[in-house]
């Protein structure tokens, strides 16, 4: 049994994760997670054990220096709390650290107890992809549940993927055995630009999870830092004809596919995004990983010092390659 000092009741707490690794492409999700609890200054109140769950060889510890005195930091999993303020508060539950090496079930298993014993309402995974989707184009986010009820009342995707999977579709199973509601949300990365840092696909996956739990997520410099991003891609693609030509063969295949779809609930989504933000004070917000069919993938713009590489094909007009997800 858990034991849990020093940490307050919680009001409807949610708990948020994201693992590095495989599920992290760009490292997206586990830089939400971070945005988060320095935005609302989290409180580290419990870390997994890093020899049940990492090889060493893999995750290798740091070394530093602290007022002359030599640590070690270990490669783990950390659990922090923070409070959301507003006229409904609630608390969210933050998991943040490294995909597991082994013992993929305990560590679910470890985490759910702690969800147990916290009262943990929702838990919410996040995960990025490398898609075939163009870097000017919003960033596609996926919801999925293994739950149908809660996919319904929820606007989520029942998951019917099937493949190759990770440590965010263990955990989602794992809490789905244990009667926990738990949801998914994937990011799609432009796998010719998979390097970390992704802010565009940070900020997405933050403005998803603040519509899923209905909370205002402070975003600091993240929509001016995706800005940039999208500025400095745009000049490394022009510089290449190849890449400018294929980035335009996504950005008409990715056009013609949601154009059927350019309505309404999108719309009322970002409308009452910027009312929230408007209340708040606030502006409106402007390794190999996994790809949507589980396989491994790296980056063509930025990854092959080698030489070039003819980029794949987009998919045709109609397909929903670049939205899918793996959990």
């Amino acid at each position: 049994m858990i034991e849990l000092e020093g940490v307050p009741e919680l009001i409807d707490p949610v708990m948020v994760a994201a693992f590095e690794g495989w599920n992290d492409a760009g490292d997206a999700a586990s830089t939400a997670v971070a945005h988060l609890d320095r935005e609302w200054k989290g409180e580290v109140f419990a870390a997994l054990d890093a020899e049940d769950y990492y090889d060493f060889q893999v995750n290798r510890p740091t070394v530093f220096m602290e007022a002359g005195v030599r640590k070690i930091t270990w490669p783990t999993t950390r659990l922090s709390v923070v409070r959301v303020g507003g006229e409904k508060p609630r608390d969210l539950v933050l998991v943040r650290g490294i995909e597991p090496s082994m013992r993929w079930r305990s560590f679910c298993n470890e985490l759910l107890g702690f969800a147990h014993e916290l009262g943990v309402e929702l838990v919410v995974v996040l995960g990025a992809l490398l898609g075939d989707t163009p870097h000017t184009r919003p960033v596609p986010i996926s919801g999925t549940t293994s739950d149908p009820d809660l996919a319904r009342r929820m606007d989520l995707e029942e998951t019917k993927y099937e493949g190759p999977t990770g440590i965010v579709g263990v955990l989602q199973e794992a809490c789905t055995h244990a009667g926990v509601p738990a949801v998914s949300l994937w990011a799609a990365v432009p796998h010719y630009v998979s390097q970390p840092p992704n802010p565009k696909a940070t900020l997405a996956l933050l403005n998803r999870l603040e519509d899923l739990i209905d909370v205002r997520i402070p975003l600091g410099e993240l929509p001016e830092d995706a800005r940039a991003w999208q500025v400095g891609v745009d000049q490394l693609a022009a510089e290449d004809s190849e890449v400018a030509e294929y980035v335009q063969s996504l950005e008409e295949a990715r056009d013609t596919a949601e154009l059927p779809e350019a309505s309404g609930e999108a719309i009322a989504r970002e409308f009452e995004r910027y009312l929230r933000r408007h209340d708040g004070g606030g502006p409106p917000a402007a390794g190999g990983h996994a790809t949507a069919d589980g396989s491994d993938s790296t980056s063509y713009l930025r990854d092959n010092p080698s030489g070039r590489t003819r980029p794949p094909k987009p998919p045709k007009p109609g397909t929903d390659d670049d939205e899918s997800s793996e959990d």
